[in-house]
């Protein structure tokens, strides 16, 4: 579990300096994510590590360590430690492969969001899994249990985070909101596209205009 875990947090967004490289800064923070992964599988051993998680320990240790207060970001990975225990006790079910084929477990969370983009649009939701047989589970599986952090840019990753962690009832409903939008945006190129066209487009997620986005994810409410 351990080399997994200093396989992944050496994977962890190779792009950018903060994360990896050879400074001490950025071997100091690929320690702060070994040491915050490891201590979550020891405290959890129902989940343990699963890989991915260090793609949503990223963001928030990211915002604690740039705190412009010194003494806040001396504390970050303190403060990102409790603040991802926080998260994935309302995602767990969808890490734990004893819950997969359960309402609560990955799958009935993408039955969710099916049900979701049939209500609002229903012929993009008939031509995708039923016409060309695209199924959630072959693109949204990992928009789901990674929070969208494998789709898009790092700042707008983050851009995305504010307004999934400033919901009260917790990101799952405003997660699955945001997925609904991101199909009905390209919806165009889905219902002139096949199968193989159209799983490609949604395994690697065009750029797009993050607020526009977000804005259309607040209308399905």
């Amino acid at each position: 579990m351990i080399e997994q875990v200093d396989r992944d947090v050496k994977r962890t967004h190779p792009d950018i300096h903060f994360f990896c490289g050879d400074s001490s800064f950025a071997k100091s923070n690929q320690d702060s994510l070994r040491n915050i992964l490891i201590i979550f599988a020891k405290l959890n051993a129902g989940i343990r590590y699963v890989q991915g998680m260090n793609e949503i320990l990223a963001p928030l240790f990211f915002v604690f360590r740039n705190d412009p207060d010194y003494k806040n970001a001396n504390f970050a990975e303190a403060d990102s430690f409790f603040c991802f225990v926080e998260l994935l006790s309302g995602l767990r079910d969808n890490f734990c492969q004893k819950l997969d084929n359960s309402a609560v477990g990955i799958r009935g969370t993408l039955s969710k969001l099916s049900q979701l983009l049939k209500k609002y649009d229903g012929e993009l939701q008939h031509h995708l899994e039923i016409t060309t047989e695209v199924n959630p589970q072959f693109y949204a599986f990992r928009w789901i249990t990674l929070l969208l952090t494998q789709e898009f840019n790092f700042a707008d990753i983050i851009h995305i985070w504010d307004t999934l962690l400033s919901d009260p009832d917790g990101p799952q409903e405003t997660l699955l909101r945001i997925c609904c939008a991101m199909l009905i945006l390209v919806r165009k190129r889905l219902l002139a596209g096949d199968f193989s066209s159209n799983l490609k487009l949604l395994q690697s997620y065009p750029p797009t205009n993050i607020g526009h986005l977000l804005y259309v994810a607040n209308k399905l409410q």
